[in-house]
């Protein structure tokens, strides 16, 4: 089994491993572990610790405010490893007694992209997404996503094949984008595949935006599928990626994620209730990271996922309750799918979520003919694509509010009060709190200027 061991040495290893200038290993930190295969590749993460932001706060509560500490003497390190199946139980209970440092050991579930049941024809064009999201009175606004750069953590970016779908020139960021170490190749010269449908979607709303190629589902697992890849290798981007917002100027710092994947099912996870989940566990160093990386003023989007009660995607093996893990975390936005004839498409994940139980927040557009990047006729599906449709307008948003002026639990609410309420009852667990609105995010923003005017 694949594992993520988080150790807490002393200070300066700590140190020595968060900083982006030193080299660090695996052994360096975690080397005689008694019954683990260490990853070697895998070079070592630091984690923040959570703590309340007010006395007595639950610094797992992740629904309340925290503050994210990476201060040598209170963030972590993980690693990553193999335990063989037959001694999981017995070698997670000796682990912390063998080594000192061992905190805790947590599952490594495999990731995948959000595909989607096919056979429906597209309902659409994403020149349909352009008009239901009002680009041209967002661009009238000044909100293309000028200046802000917008990660897609899939696959990897085919920018020449967005330019040529789009007719418009494309830009990759190829100083901040990332790869896992096992992954070769030039960020925005990747094969033509979920990601490029994922970035030719972001920028349908924000076609100036910088695209920060982040190709975590090309990593491989041993006997893995060609879109899934691990999730350790997603703490190492969202290590990255906090650099990246880091060493933004306050005036305009901005990050987008959108996140077209997630864990479909339990095999690869402890239980609920284990001390090493993921799915249900806001302590697992995924989610840690995740709330730290918002906390720093990125806004965090991911696919609802495509277990829809109405369509199931064959891999969905949660009996229920299928948003789970970051895909549930409250300082990231849950998206589920519509047509563009406003229609739920069958397949968007309902809630509860596990992190949080409101979930999805939003819904965006999906099962449009786009990018044709998974076939000619194929449609740009799933809340894969509704994701980053979302994300793209959240993009343009951050072209003239940044996040040191409008925070990304700021915009999340926007997201939620203007959305476009589909039930009677207010937020429901299929439409969340409804779908984008653009023209009451723009009106809610111009009253916003007024007022700080």
């Amino acid at each position: 089994m694949r594992v993520l061991i988080q150790l807490r040495p002393s200070p300066d290893l700590v140190a020595a491993v968060a900083d982006p200038s030193v080299s660090s290993m695996a052994s360096d930190v975690a080397d005689n572990l008694p019954g683990v295969v260490l990853d070697h590749s895998y070079a070592p993460v630091a984690v923040p610790r959570p703590m309340p932001a007010s006395l007595g706060g639950d610094p797992l509560s992740l629904n309340q405010p925290l503050v994210f500490s990476m201060a040598p003497q209170d963030a972590s390190v993980v690693v990553r490893g193999e335990i063989a199946d037959d001694e999981v139980t017995s070698r997670i209970a000796l682990l912390p007694a063998a080594h000192r440092d061992v905190v805790a050991v947590y599952a490594d579930p495999a990731i995948e992209s959000s595909l989607t049941c096919g056979g429906d024809p597209a309902v659409g064009d994403w020149h349909d997404v352009e008009r239901l999201l009002r680009v041209p009175d967002l661009t009238a606004e000044g909100l293309d996503g000028s200046g802000v750069p917008l990660a897609v953590v899939d696959t990897g970016i085919n920018a020449a094949y967005v330019k040529a779908a789009r007719g418009h020139d494309v830009t990759v960021d190829h100083e901040r984008s990332w790869s896992p170490q096992s992954v070769s190749g030039t960020p925005g010269d990747f094969p033509v595949d979920h990601g490029t449908m994922c970035a030719f979607d972001a920028l349908i709303a924000a076609p100036k935006a910088s695209l920060v190629d982040v190709p975590v589902l090309l990593s491989r697992r041993q006997g893995g599928s060609t879109l899934d890849g691990l999730l350790s290798d997603a703490i190492a981007a969202y290590a990255h990626l906090r650099e990246v917002i880091d060493a933004q100027p306050a005036e305009s710092r901005a990050l987008v994620v959108t996140n077209s994947w997630g864990s479909f099912s339990p095999r690869w996870d402890f239980p609920p209730g284990h001390p090493g989940n993921y799915s249900d566990n806001p302590a697992h160093p995924f989610n840690l990271i995740v709330g730290s990386l918002a906390e720093a003023g990125a806004d965090i989007l991911f696919a609802a996922g495509n277990c829809g009660a109405q369509c199931r995607d064959s891999r969905c093996a949660y009996p229920d309750r299928p948003i789970v893990g970051a895909n549930s975390h409250p300082r990231a936005l849950s998206i589920g799918g519509i047509d563009t004839s406003g229609t739920r498409v069958g397949y968007s994940s309902q809630g509860p979520g596990r992190l949080a139980a409101r979930k999805p927040d939003v819904c965006a557009y999906t099962h449009f003919a786009g990018s044709g990047a998974l076939g000619d006729d194929e449609p740009d599906s799933g809340t894969s694509a509704a994701c980053p449709v979302a994300a793209g307008l959240v993009a343009a948003v951050r072209s003239r509010w940044p996040a040191t002026v409008l925070a990304p639990a700021q915009l999340r609410t926007l997201l939620r009060r203007t959305a476009d309420d589909r039930s009677a009852v207010g937020y429901d667990h299929d439409y969340g709190y409804g779908v984008v609105d653009a023209a009451g995010i723009i009106a809610a923003l111009r009253r916003r200027a007024a007022k700080a005017a």
